[in-house]
């Protein structure tokens, strides 16, 4: 019965703590810089 508890409550710790982790990780959708793409237009590749 104890092995129940701790499968438990370390299956809830594990859920609360890929929640926070999801939420903090600073993801966001960040525009593509064309000039670091191989095979880029040559107008992205020249120096502004």
């Amino acid at each position: 019965m104890i092995i129940v508890i701790v499968l438990g409550a370390l299956a809830i710790w594990g859920i609360v703590a890929t929640v926070v982790e999801l939420r903090r990780d600073g993801y966001r959708p960040v525009p593509t810089d064309w000039s670091r793409v191989a095979g880029a237009p040559g107008h992205a590749r020249a120096r502004h």
